[in-house]
């Protein structure tokens, strides 16, 4: 996926979303549903009832941006809110396409900044 430019706020639409709409359809949802111009240069994540897939809407200064994305084998993770919005930092986006589940990722190892991390002894 393009990148947007760092700063771009980037929105979970709560709700499912009839996914068999376009760019049209989705950029109407946006201005009718939540209120918003979709035309703002922020992001919009929809997904759909089944949770394996999603859509994203993104007004570059070119035009629109259309992205659409489905997993194989698990569900994007999505927030319990029943409608409005969420809004994502683009580390969460990334865990979000990759099918992470954003809301509480783990560390596996230690990072040089925990503050209880410790030097290995020599024996």
């Amino acid at each position: 996926m393009i990148s947007p430019p760092s700063g771009t706020r980037i929105w979970l639409v709560a709700s499912f979303t009839d996914l068999r709409k376009g760019v049209d359809g989705l950029s109407a949802l946006v201005q009718h549903q939540l209120q918003e111009s979709p035309f703002t240069g922020e992001l919009y994540i929809f997904r759909g009832k089944s949770g394996d897939k999603i859509k994203v809407l993104w007004a570059a200064p070119e035009g629109m941006c259309f992205f659409y994305k489905r997993l194989n084998d698990s569900r994007f993770v999505w927030p319990q809110v029943r409608s409005g919005t969420v809004c994502l930092s683009a580390a969460q986006l990334s865990m979000l396409l990759e099918g992470i589940d954003w809301r509480h990722p783990k560390r596996t190892g230690m990072s040089p900044q925990d503050p209880d991390r410790t030097r290995p002894t020599r024996t």
